[in-house]
Formats: C-alpha cells, structure tokens, sequence
C-alpha cells in the first residue's frame, strides 16, 4: 500500500512536470552591442588621464580641500551611501529566502465543542483513565518548533539573490558616478570664481583709467577744446562700468554660495587662489582609446550590472512556470492537561509534509511578470548601448572644444594686445586733439570687453579639461 502511495505521488508529479514543461516560454536574451570605435581619431595611445586620482590631477591646494570637504558632507552624497545601505539590505532579504524558516510556537486554550457531534460523541465516550471520562471543556497546552522551506530546485532563489548582488554593485557604481559629477561641479565653479576674480579687477583697473581720462577731459573742457557732451559721456562710462562692477561682486557672491551648498554648509568666504586666472595653464589630457571607457566610466559598469540583473530577472520569472517543492515539519509537546505535558512518547507532537505545487489554469500572472521582465531587460540593453553611447560623444566633444578654445583664445590675447596698445595711442591723440573722445570711448569700451571675453575663454578652457576627465571616468577612485 505504501509503495502504491509512492508509485501515485511520483506520476503526479511527472504529470506536473510535463504540463509545465509544455508551455514554459523559451528564454528571450537580447544581446547588447560593445563595439566601441578603435580610437578618437588617429591615436591609438592607451595613456589615459581618466585613471589619476583627484588629488594628483588638480594641483591647487584650496580646490583640493573644497573637494575633500564635500566628500565628507555633500548630502546628495549621503543620500546615495544610504541607497548603498537599502540594496545591501535586499540582498539579505533575497538570501534570507533560502534559508528554511523556523518558528518556536507556545500557546494555551480550552474548545468546548457540541455533544451530538462526531467529535463531542467521541469524546464522551472515551477515558482518559479508567473511570475518568473527557471533560466538556477541553483544554490545550502546546509547545513547539514549526519550520517551512522552499527546495530551490530551478535555481530561481539564487538568480534572484544574484540579480540583488548585481543591484547592489551598480548602486556602488552609482555612488562613485556622483562622486565624478560632484568633483567636477565643484572644479567648474572653484574656476568660475577665479574667473570673476579676475575680471572684477580688470573691471576696478578700467574704472581708474576711465577716471583719469575724465579728468583729462575736465581740462580740455576748461580750455575749450572740448564741450561738455564729452564730459558727460565720460562719466557715463565711468558709470558704466561701475555698475558691472556690482554685478560682478553679485555673481561671486552667488558662485560662492553655490560651492558652500555643495560643500553641505552654511555661506561663509571661500579660501581660493589669488594668481590672475589668464596666468593658469590647462592640465595636459591624455583620453586613451575608446573600449577603455567600459572600464573606467562608473556609469557604464552601473548599466553593465543593471543588465545583468534583468537578464536574471528573466530567469527567475521563468522559473514560476515550473512546480514549486515546499517542505514543512513541527515537533513539540502537546496535551489537555500540564499533567500529561511531559508524560512521553504519548504527549510528543510531529509532522513532515512535501508539498509540489504547480499552476495548471489562469497563468495570467506568471505569463504578465515573465513578460515584463523581458521588456525590462530589452529596456536595460537600451540603456546600456545609450551609456556606452553618451560616454563616448562626451569625450569627442571634450576634445573637440579643447582644440577650439585653444584656437580662439590664441586669437583673444592678440585681440587684447592689439587693443591696449590702441588704448595708449588713442589717449595720446587725443592729448594732441588728433582723436576724437569717441574713439578713446570706444577703445577703452572695446579693450574692457576684450578681457573680459578671455578671462572667460580662459575659464572654458579650464572647465573643459574638468569636463574631459570626469568624461574619462575620473575621481572616483
């Protein structure tokens, strides 16, 4: 009789195995493209400035403990070390899933159940000892250990804890991804603040030459040489430019606010380096060849792992289509008296039962999460193309610009050289009456703009080597 029981359980179970087996959809893998081009260009050197650290890359003291500052208190930062901490935590849970589950169970309580009833006939016709029948009110004591476990015999526990290592590793990827945003952000506007620096003092060194042509104008006005229409319009100019003056403390105010807020605190002065921005040389960028971006740059191997995730994903909701084994066992104590509790083997309590569960009809569900983790993986292929993609049009950009900047900034000095010297010659035509006040006007406003364009190129320069090298996948490490 029992090996007939066996002989039942184990075609039911094939039974099960062959329906399943039937209508599981086969796995669905779209592959990603990682061709990337061989090179930039026509350089195939594999020196790559991506790979320096921070603080060999940027030189400047002051940068260096701005940048070391917000690591320790940026709270977008902090934010993202605490999504580190909620994916570390669901890897536990996902493993916590194999493991069996044991619960320690102890409870008291009294059933009184009808007399014409098939249990309350029984119990009244029963001795619990000779002369000694079973109480109406039926009490029971229990103590014991209950434990459920789920055999992973499609694997589709373990590709869940994988798919929950993966996520984990590309949240660390992410985290190291707005370690790069974070120092290059701080870099551009450290830059940008130099930049106001600079171009307030060539504002206040134009403003006294303004002064001191309007004085020269307050004389020849006197001697007659000139009217008072010039005299006005000096002043307006003297104006002018003081009012730019203005807007300029306003931007650094504002620049420096914005470095204290990624710094995590309050406004306060920023220390910063006091040379004249036009005397900073732009770090020489080495960019490698292109395949090394799927290596260095933090939020390809964020999409990478993501990647691998859903393609487990796949996997795990597949493996729904399959019969489930379940396992459960107790053993304990248990009587209707304390008297009895401890009185062995009558009072002991034990089970063990096997479970095989298959879905047969309405998979609706199953069918629905298989589909969509496929439709999220195809989506992770995407992403991961798109980001290998965008990493390498960032780079060529950043090295196209670099090129440019340089170009036009090689112009600009000559641009400014030109127009000091015409700012002498014009002054000293017009001392002579040779010049018209205009054209000194328009030199000087001419010349004032000139810098103020290449302390501003000087600036894109410097931004462009920070913009090339967080391009790279550098800072993080």
């Amino acid at each position: 009789m029992f090996k007939q029981k066996i002989y039942w359980s184990a075609s039911l179970a094939g039974i099960c195995l062959a329906m399943a087996s039937c209508k599981v959809p086969a796995v669905i893998q779209k592959t990603e493209n990682k061709q990337v081009p061989a090179s930039y260009g026509s350089s195939t050197d594999t020196l790559n400035t991506g790979k320096i650290q921070w603080k060999d890359f940027f030189t400047d003291p002051n940068l260096k403990n701005l940048i070391d500052t917000a690591l320790n208190r940026n709270q977008e930062l902090q934010i993202t070390l605490q999504e580190l901490e909620i994916a570390r935590n669901e890897i536990r849970l996902k493993q916590s899933n194999l493991l069996p589950t044991v619960v320690a169970r102890a409870g008291a309580g009294v059933e009184k159940v009808g007399r014409y009833t098939s249990q309350g006939a029984g119990d009244a016709s029963t001795e619990i000892t000779p002369g000694k029948p079973v109480p109406d009110a039926l009490p029971d004591y229990l103590i014991g250990v209950y434990g459920t476990w789920e055999a992973d015999i499609w694997n589709k526990l373990h590709n869940a804890k994988k798919a929950a290592v993966n996520r984990y590793l590309s949240t660390v990827e992410g985290k190291n991804f707005v370690l790069t945003n974070l120092i290059a952000e701080i870099a551009n506007s450290y830059y940008e603040l130099l930049t106001l620096d600079s171009q307030l003092a060539i504002v206040k060194k134009n403003i006294e030459l303004q002064n001191n042509a309007l004085e020269v104008v307050k004389i020849q006005k006197e001697a007659s040489r000139v009217t008072e229409l010039a005299v006005r319009k000096f002043e307006a100019e003297v104006l002018n430019s003081k009012s730019l003056q203005y807007d300029l403390q306003q931007k650094i105010s504002e620049t420096e606010n914005k470095i204290n807020f990624l710094l995590g605190r309050y406004p306060q002065p920023i220390v910063r380096s006091s040379a004249n921005i036009a005397d900073m040389l732009p770090s020489e960028v080495h960019t490698g060849i292109p395949s090394q971006l799927l290596a260095n740059r933090p939020d390809i191997k964020a999409a990478e792992l993501e990647l691998a995730a859903a393609k487990l994903d796949v996997k795990a909701a597949r493996a729904e289509f399959y019969p489930s084994l379940g396992i459960s066992a107790s053993i304990g104590l248990q009587a209707f008296s304390p008297n009895y509790f401890f009185k062995f083997p009558e009072s002991v309590l034990y089970s063990l039962a096997g479970d095989l569960i298959q879905p047969l009809i309405n998979r609706n569900t199953i069918k629905a999460e298989y589909a969509t983790a496929n439709a999220k993986q195809t989506q992770a292929v995407y992403n991961y193309e798109r980001t290998v993609l965008n990493a390498y049009v960032e780079v060529a950009n950043q090295m196209s610009n670099i090129n440019n900047l340089q170009k036009s900034y090689d112009l600009k000095s000559k641009q400014v050289t030109e127009l000091n010297n015409s700012i002498t010659i014009s002054n000293d035509l017009f001392r002579s009456a040779r010049a018209d006040y205009l054209e000194v006007l328009m030199t000087q406003r001419d010349a004032l703009q000139a810098k103020l364009e290449l302390t501003e190129t000087k600036k894109q320069q410097l931004n462009a080597v920070v913009n090339i090298y967080q391009a790279l996948g550098g800072g993080w490490d």
